[in-house]
């Protein structure tokens, strides 16, 4: 009876998880209220404070099930095996373009978190998750910027940090154009072409 017990109590946290996905989608973070999560997921709101502390915490565990492509990226076993930096950054953007096209249940959290969360009161706290995400993927394509240039003798066409900022730039601008633009164009084969222009713009020879 207790292992049953604790099945349920899993299948009750997984529903709220894939209620509170569908709601944060349709209606943004802020206007999305426990309620209206607890009626989709065909429970009460006691069972929503009994699995989480409040909206904030339900939001972060939405997030942590599938983990936000910036943050998992340093530990993927496909990029963390590239020795060349170069290959490594091109391949990073790559392997972050493909992960969004190809996993619907990950873009539709990365949506979420990008553009449905208004970072006011309570969810304040999930802007600095989301800026140390982005400071950490800038700071990789810094480190692998430089390490490439050094290999090749080359002095970059602007400075360092501007370098990885206008990188990432592209990166996020590509995302936003592909998603709020409906998937309308494709995003892996226009995102290498992209970054490899920005590559050579840089100086290296790609």
């Amino acid at each position: 009876m207790a292992r049953r017990t604790k099945e349920d109590a899993d299948a009750t946290r997984q529903a709220l998880l894939d209620a509170a996905e569908q709601v944060f989608y349709d209606k943004g973070v802020a206007r999305a209220s426990l309620a209206e999560i607890a009626l989709a997921a065909g429970a009460t709101r006691g069972a929503i404070y009994w699995h989480f502390k409040d909206k904030v915490d339900l939001f972060n565990a939405m997030v942590d099930r599938i983990r936000l492509p910036l943050e998992a990226v340093r530990s993927a076993d496909t990029l963390t095996a590239v020795d060349d930096p170069l290959l490594r950054v091109r391949s990073v953007v790559q392997h972050l373009l493909a992960v969004i096209v190809n996993d619907a249940h990950t873009r539709r959290v990365f949506e979420i978190a990008m553009y449905r969360v208004e970072y006011v009161s309570e969810l304040s706290d999930l802007r600095e998750r989301h800026l140390a995400a982005l400071a950490r993927f800038r700071g990789q394509l810094a480190q692998d910027l430089e390490l490439a240039a050094r290999q090749s003798a080359l002095a970059l066409a602007m400075p360092l940090p501007d370098a990885a900022l206008g990188l990432q730039a592209l990166f996020d601008g590509l995302l936003q154009a592909w998603i709020l633009g409906g998937a309308g164009f494709d995003l892996c084969a226009i995102g290498a072409a992209a970054v490899d222009a920005y590559l050579r713009g840089l100086g290296f020879e790609v």
